[in-house]
């Protein structure tokens, strides 16, 4: 008996979710793929909903009792846990708090839905939820998680405010989301929202354009999320070159007729190890810094920081390297060379920026190419050029890639050249986690 009535309320919060995706779609039929996304799981542990980016889980008797007296709190709670997954906030939170990043994301998502003013999702914003958005829209262009998480972190809020968020946006557990990359399922979940929420900003831009023009913040936060990831270690082996390095080659050494000569003659093997083994590693590039007034110290640093990690792993680099980090405005302000990560790390230690002035690429280019010139590159691989800002770009391409990485998260577009490469990163993450767009 017990068994016929869980069975009958599993179907019920099934019917009621289905109901729930049903009415969403006739309003917002470019979210038709993701509104059908889901498998519907009864699950009695969590307080009503959740999701893992797969499932979406519901408790049968309270999501029944939800709905009989809330019928657009399903609708929101639906549409708020989609949104999450377009977002890809179930898989990016990276290294930072998970209860800052939680609440980020909840805020994130329900900036957009009490954007949309749609009757089946819509309630009446609270006077916390229009003092929120607007202490962050002072600061941000386009509310997106990370810019989010960011000003909260940056606000250092005591717990019991934190709470008091987490009750005013919060509609899902978040339990269930596979937020760490070592899990079978990170991937599975990041790969499929990801096609997904290309299919949806495309349906945004082209036939659905007319009903996506209500979707608010939406198009600009899937801007954001859906640039390509790029591992700032692999880019900077686009600079590598092939050389010899003292180090012993296994692949061209046979140690059958090492290990034989000395048995047969004590100490004298038959063969030597050679000694010089061809590589290909980074030796030389440029680090150019934009020191205009809008430049932030910090964020260069870490960038700095990161370009050290790097150096000091052994298949990336030549032990000896010639980099140049030129610090530049409108005008070059300093050139420090370095040839060691010894070199680098001091650089860092007592880094002083120079200049304050306006953007301009074009003396940093005109600088560099002065060093070839003069044989202080010989073999000059790649430029990148750390900014934050529009400037005035060279007219002509130089005979190096060259890479203009902007720090900033925002998702409006800065336009560079079409020989040139665009990253973006975020300032709160790691550069192995930041977005490319590949301009070539």
């Amino acid at each position: 008996m017990e068994e016929n009535i869980n069975e009958s309320l599993s179907r019920l919060g099934r019917r009621i979710l289905e109901m729930a995706r049903n009415e969403l779609y006739i309003h917002m039929r470019f979210l038709d793929v993701a509104l059908s996304s889901f498998l519907y799981e009864p699950d009695p542990s969590i307080r009503c909903v959740a999701t893992d980016g797969i499932h979406m889980f519901y408790h049968p008797v309270m999501l029944g009792n939800v709905f009989q007296k809330n019928r657009i709190w399903v609708n929101r709670s639906y549409l708020h846990m989609v949104l999450h997954c377009i977002l890809h906030h179930v898989t990016r939170r990276g290294k930072r708090e998970k209860t800052l990043w939680n609440l980020s994301c909840d805020i994130a998502v329900e900036s957009i839905i009490d954007h949309w003013y749609l009757k089946c999702v819509h309630f009446p914003q609270t006077r916390l939820r229009k003092d929120t958005y607007g202490q962050l829209s002072k600061a941000m262009k386009v509310l997106t998680a990370e810019g989010i998480y960011r000003q909260l972190a940056g606000w250092n809020l005591p717990e019991d405010k934190v709470r008091e968020l987490a009750a005013e946006f919060q509609k899902d557990e978040h339990g269930y989301w596979p937020d760490d990359p070592k899990q079978e399922m990170h991937q599975e979940v990041e790969n499929r929202w990801k096609n997904i929420s290309e299919k949806t900003e495309t349906d945004m831009e082209t036939f659905s354009s007319e009903q996506s023009s209500q979707a608010g913040d939406l198009m600009g936060q899937i801007r954001v999320e859906n640039r390509d990831r790029y591992d700032y270690r692999e880019f900077l082996r686009k600079f590598a070159v092939m050389r010899e390095e003292v180090t012993v080659d296994p692949d061209s050494f046979d140690y059958v007729f090492y290990s034989y000569g000395l048995s047969m003659y004590g100490n004298m093997p038959l063969i030597e190890p050679q000694e010089w083994k061809e590589v290909k590693k980074v030796q030389e590039f440029a680090i150019v810094i934009d020191t205009s007034m809008s430049c932030s110290g910090d964020l260069v640093k870490k960038f700095l920081e990161e370009t050290y990690d790097i150096l000091s792993e052994e298949n990336s680099f030549f032990h000896k390297v010639n980099i140049h980090i030129i610090q530049c405005d409108e005008q070059v302000q300093n050139d420090q060379k370095i040839t060691d990560e010894k070199e680098l790390k001091e650089y860092m230690e007592h880094l002083e920026l120079r200049g304050e002035g306006g953007t301009d690429f074009r003396p940093a280019f005109a600088y560099v190419n002065k060093l070839m010139e003069t044989g202080q590159f010989q073999d000059l691989k790649g430029l990148i050029y750390f900014t934050d800002g529009k400037g005035v770009y060279p007219k002509k391409m130089p005979p190096y890639e060259t890479a203009f990485i902007f720090m900033e998260e925002e998702y409006e577009d800065v336009d560079v050249p079409p020989w040139a490469m665009k990253l973006i990163v975020t300032g709160e993450e790691d550069l192995s986690e930041g977005e490319q767009e590949n301009e070539h």
